[in-house]
């Protein structure tokens, strides 16, 4: 994904790396953010219509997986491709991409 390898540029020529499980806190955070933004946005639930999160917080969520991805030598194209697949098979077999647990 050339998006990751932006993301491992920037983390390497800013010098910030830090070991995965910080990197995944990060990720963490910046859904927590997120989640924060809908809760604000829609009245806490009371108007879903409402929902707005701003596309940088999304962009920050996503640098920090990606970053968390290429910590870990997960190819994120590759693992969402994965993904991709696993929720077709649950499609077919089940008619829904949940897992069922």
């Amino acid at each position: 994904m050339k998006q990751q390898q932006q993301v491992a540029a920037f983390v390497d020529r800013n010098d910030i790396e830090t070991p995965p499980a910080y990197r995944l806190l990060d990720v963490l955070g910046e859904l927590g953010e997120i989640a924060a933004e809908v809760n604000e946005t829609t009245g806490y639930g009371a108007d879903p219509s409402a929902l707005s999160v701003p596309e940088d917080e999304i962009g920050d969520a996503l640098f920090a997986l990606l970053a968390l991805c290429e910590q870990l030598d997960i190819d994120a194209d590759r693992a969402l491709s994965q993904a991709l697949s696993k929720y077709d098979s649950r499609l077919d077999s089940n008619g829904t991409p949940a897992s069922g647990r």
